[in-house]
């Protein structure tokens, strides 16, 4: 069988790669290439050079969303996988109703996220007004928490049952030998249990920051107003703005993008180097 597999394993990852380049990887490198560009119509161009991208970052509009989509990502992501990792450690301990509380978590997962996003302004305007002060859209400080609190109610039931299955994965024998050596709960947990599931937590890292960076539909039933727009609704407005001019809109997505390469790099390296289980004792 494997002899097989490693014989013919082109047939199996041909489908797959191709479909990856059609879909991903030349649409990206086509839309690199248009926001060196200025249309006269669709199928004419002039090469401007970095004009598009000059133009973007003299757009007050796009960096204010550039900064607050930062903080608002930065945040969400710490907060979603420091949470789910510490109700996903409550749950791998055996208490009753353990089951029952992982699919009551994950529910809000199963919500789409127009949904989601009209139902969470409805409760926060509620709850905004009550307490007398502006409502999401006119407040950017309101806006901010607001968004940070839907994308945590959202993701962390997920991510949380994806790092109970990590946990879970590791071996109850080293636990077990790590304790009778005389390691504490903290020692074997940081010794043992995080090294072996380093790579899934950087993995979902990365997926919340994905996430939080590219989200639209929520972002656009909460946050209405150019105060508070995020990176996807700039480059929507872009797009209305310069509806022909698609090589500015170009730009405006490939700057987008920086952050993403940038800390998937960082990630990877970080959370795939080599794991070392060091020592237990103490």
């Amino acid at each position: 069988m494997q002899k097989a597999i490693s014989k013919y394993w082109p047939v199996f990852v041909l489908p797959t790669l191709l479909a990856f380049i059609i879909g991903f990887i030349w649409p990206f490198i086509w839309g690199v290439y248009l926001s060196f560009q200025r249309f006269t119509t669709v199928s004419k161009t002039t090469f401007v050079g970095l004009q598009n991208y000059l133009s973007v970052f003299s757009d007050s509009t796009f960096l204010h969303a550039f900064g607050f989509t930062a903080a608002f990502t930065v945040v969400s992501t710490v907060l979603i996988n420091v949470c789910a990792f510490a109700i996903a450690l409550v749950l791998t301990r055996g208490i009753r109703g353990t089951n029952l509380f992982r699919t009551v978590y994950f529910m809000p997962n199963l919500i789409g996220g127009i949904l989601l996003g009209y139902i969470w302004q409805i409760l926060l305007n509620g709850v905004l007004a009550n307490l007398q002060k502006p409502l999401l859209a006119l407040d950017a400080k309101a806006g901010f928490v607001g968004l940070v609190i839907l994308m945590c109610w959202q993701q962390i039931g997920y991510m949380m049952i994806i790092y109970v299955a990590g946990l879970q994965s590791v071996p109850g024998d080293l636990i077990e030998a790590a304790k009778i050596d005389g390691a504490n709960e903290w020692k074997t947990f940081t010794a043992i249990a995080y090294p072996m599931i380093k790579p899934g937590v950087g993995a979902l890292a990365i997926f919340t920051f994905i996430n939080s960076w590219n989200d639209y539909f929520m972002q656009l039933i909460m946050l209405s107003s150019t105060s508070n727009l995020t990176i996807s609704l700039g480059i929507a407005k872009l797009q209305a703005e310069n509806a022909t001019d698609f090589g500015l809109i170009m730009a405006g997505a490939a700057l987008a993008a920086v952050p993403i390469i940038v800390v998937f790099l960082i990630f990877q390296k970080y959370f795939t180097k080599g794991i070392t289980m060091g020592a237990v004792k103490g």
